[in-house]
């Protein structure tokens, strides 16, 4: 559920009470996961008075079978050289955004579609080194109840982008907070594996998308 939690930009917690569900979260295979505020009661619709109906989503996710291990940006995996840069100028100009590095360092893991544990780039850095919003936004989570992210934020970008930042040592904005490219949102720390990295996702539409296309060529 961590992951849904993450495409959408919702607290996990927030999702959980949404949807009644307590620890560990278990989700029925052909089931349906709310990812918008339930309506009101019929009571508290006759003490708001009458109003437009909501449009709510409903989504069908499926349970992850036990085999499918940890997922998340830290799940445990064989080391992988670096994917070779694949910067698209037109990408970033299309997403209509003006991205930035959200800090300068070596990339040591690229991005893998294919591969769930590589849904974002690692960049190495040094403990404690300011991590910059990529592009100015909205923060739509900070804390650490995605599993596999550590310290967490997210930005939401528009209406179909957010990027994520993770394994921070400490948190500089909360939920909710207007930031602007460039200013520092956290401090960088360690992977479950001890190393000092941030790890940088950016999706379009809930759907991960390699940075190095939407980042600039120089840092």
């Amino acid at each position: 559920m961590s992951d849904i939690a993450l495409r959408e930009g919702i607290d996990l917690a927030t999702l959980a009470d949404w949807n009644a569900l307590e620890p560990p979260y278990r989700i029925l295979a052909g089931g349906l996961l709310r990812v918008a505020p339930p309506p009101p009661s019929p009571a508290a619709r006759l003490q708001s008075g009458p109003s437009a109906p909501d449009e709510r989503r409903m989504r069908g996710r499926s349970a992850p079978s036990a085999s499918a291990g940890v997922s998340g940006a830290a799940a445990t995996a064989p080391a992988h050289p670096p994917s070779k840069p694949r910067r698209s100028p037109s990408e970033a100009i299309a997403s209509g955004i003006a991205w930035q590095w959200p800090l300068v360092g070596r990339v040591v893991k690229g991005f893998d579609a294919r591969d769930r544990t590589r849904q974002g780039i690692r960049i190495a850095a040094r403990p404690g080194e300011l991590v910059v919003a990529a592009a100015s936004g909205t923060v739509g989570y900070s804390g650490d109840g995605l599993k596999g992210y550590g310290n967490l934020i997210i930005l939401k970008h528009k209406d179909d982008y957010l990027s994520a930042y993770g394994f921070n040592r400490r948190l500089l904005v909360a939920k909710g907070e207007k930031v602007t490219r460039g200013q520092p949102i956290a401090e960088v720390g360690q992977t479950t594996g001890g190393e000092a990295q941030l790890h940088f996702e950016v999706r379009k539409d809930g759907a991960a998308v390699d940075p190095l296309k939407l980042l600039p060529r120089t840092r």
